[in-house]
């Protein structure tokens, strides 16, 4: 083997991405929320790029009327001024008149802070009577209490997390009164006692006599028991079957807690019905998470009997190569090389940046387009009529590459006349039918809930009755897959559907 330093040439094939079209590829993957970002930091960073304003064919024409209305407007603002010292020293009787007053009174809006759980809870604690004692562990209980109304630790570990807290304070306070102790010579204090189990108990007592009913509770049962005495309900048979068969409530076993409690199925199953009115998650009342807006890049319309696609982006800025940028780049004697360099890398930055957002827009019409075309029927009938659709075919009938259409249908959502949906709503796998033609699992989930909406509870339609359905439509489906789909649709079991 000979080891040392050589040269050889070679021919070989490699793919490499233009830093250029990384950009393009992020702009297609872009929400419009985000290319709207994405194109003010662009005119902040890029000379050659201004924003076009519809105004601007028409500023020359109407600069002259707008001038006219603003002195107008100044005249019979100067009229109409009220005399502001006049009416704090002598009232509204001078210098304009109340009504005068109202209308041009202007309240700046400003922004309120809510309450949360935890403030809402705290305020109450302040107006009960409490020792220092139970304020300290009453903190320590708002801490470990989540956003749905229940308590996260078990009282164990909130005492031992009081108890070393108040170690650590007591240590810190005996290091500092020891020399004023030394200097004055007086004995010293005696030491606070630890928190025990009792005292714990005792303001868990307290906490979960809080608005709202059942806030504080450490799981399902206990919060609805909480629920039940505050609605006086503690002697009725809803609240034995919470707090003595919670397990057989749960899974709906009507006969088993008819024969223990000596009563009818149906009185069972109505006080169970009576225990939805109560809240599982209380606390989520007082949580402020927000208003998510959904701003959909693609509308598409019935118009004459056709649907059309239109892109929303009347709220993106439009973008056009500043004129007087053009002028100066036009100067090249002016110009010393590096600025000659620096204009030239600006300005093919600017047109490239133009020409993608165009093919941005080009590409989402085309991918919309297909789906409108593909998915006809469910725009006309419904969900039961979706098609299956896979990003391959798109990606074929546009001639585009299959990643290029998951960047296109990534977080982008549609107006329809069947409302706002994400675009990756329109693709899913395929069922096949006894027709040849294939069955979208989109539909086949909205046939399903149809099916169960429409049985009769006492009744109720088994996996295996549903599978017989499905064939009688002619669509092929195991019994796993419709147990699959009810699970996804929140659908319980045909033992715990029926009714008595």
């Amino acid at each position: 083997m000979k080891t040392g330093l050589s040269q050889h040439t070679g021919l070989r094939q490699e793919l490499r991405i233009n830093p250029r079209l990384y950009q393009a590829m992020d702009m297609l993957y872009m929400p419009m929320m985000d290319l709207q970002q994405h194109l003010k930091q662009e005119l902040l960073v890029n000379p050659f790029l201004e924003l076009l304003e519809p105004e601007d064919e028409e500023q020359n024409s109407e600069t002259n009327k707008e001038q006219e209305k603003e002195k107008e407007k100044e005249k019979s603002e100067k009229a109409e001024e009220i005399d502001w010292e006049e009416i704090l020293l002598n009232g509204f009787d001078v210098g304009g008149t109340r009504q005068q007053y109202e209308e041009l009174e202007y309240v700046e809006p400003v922004c309120v802070e809510t309450k949360n759980l935890i403030d809402h809870l705290r305020e109450q604690l302040q107006f009960l009577t409490l020792t220092p004692r139970q304020q300290f562990l009453g903190e320590e209980f708002l801490g470990h209490i989540n956003d749905e109304g229940y308590l996260s630790a078990t009282l164990e570990e909130i005492l031992g997390s009081v108890n070393e807290v108040l170690t650590l304070r007591s240590q810190s306070s005996e290091s500092a009164d020891e020399e004023d102790r030394e200097k004055e010579e007086t004995p010293p204090p005696p030491p606070i006692p630890a928190f025990e189990l009792a005292e714990v108990e005792e303001v868990l007592r307290i906490i979960q006599r809080l608005d709202p009913p059942g806030v504080g509770a450490r799981d399902l049962q206990e919060c609805l028991l909480l629920q039940l005495k505050e609605a006086g309900e503690a002697d009725q048979l809803g609240f034995r079957l919470v707090s003595e068969s919670f397990q057989d409530l749960i899974a709906h076993r009507w006969n088993d807690l008819a024969k223990r409690y000596g009563v009818e199925p149906f009185a069972v199953q109505t006080a169970a019905d009576s225990l939805a009115r109560f809240d599982p998650k209380p606390g989520l009342k007082y949580t402020d998470r927000g208003d998510g807006y959904i701003i959909p890049d693609l509308i598409v319309d019935k118009i004459d009997g056709q649907y059309h696609v239109f892109l929303n982006d009347t709220g993106m800025p439009r973008l056009r190569l500043s004129k007087s940028y053009q002028e100066i780049a036009r100067d090249k004697k002016s110009l010393t090389p590096e600025n000659r360099e620096f204009i030239a890398a600006k300005m093919n930055s600017a047109n490239w940046m133009i020409q993608a957002i165009e093919q941005r827009r080009q590409t989402m019409l085309k991918v919309m387009n297909f789906i409108v075309d593909r998915q006809r029927a469910f725009f006309e009938k419904g969900v039961e009529f979706l098609k299956p659709l896979t990003l391959r075919e798109v990606a074929e009938v546009i001639s585009m590459h299959e990643s290029t259409v998951s960047r296109v249908t990534n977080e982008k959502y549609v107006q329809t006349p069947r409302g706002v949906l994400p675009l990756k709503f329109f693709f899913s796998s395929a069922l096949s039918t006894a027709s040849g033609e294939d069955a979208s699992a989109r539909s086949i989930r909205a046939k399903l809930q149809k099916m169960v909406g429409e049985e009769d509870p006492g009744k109720p339609l088994t996996d295996q009755q549903i599978v017989h359905l499905f064939q009688e439509q002619g669509i092929q489906i195991a019994r796993r897959t419709v147990a699959k789909y009810r699970d996804q649709l929140g659908i319980l079991p045909a033992r715990m559907r029926k009714r008595v």
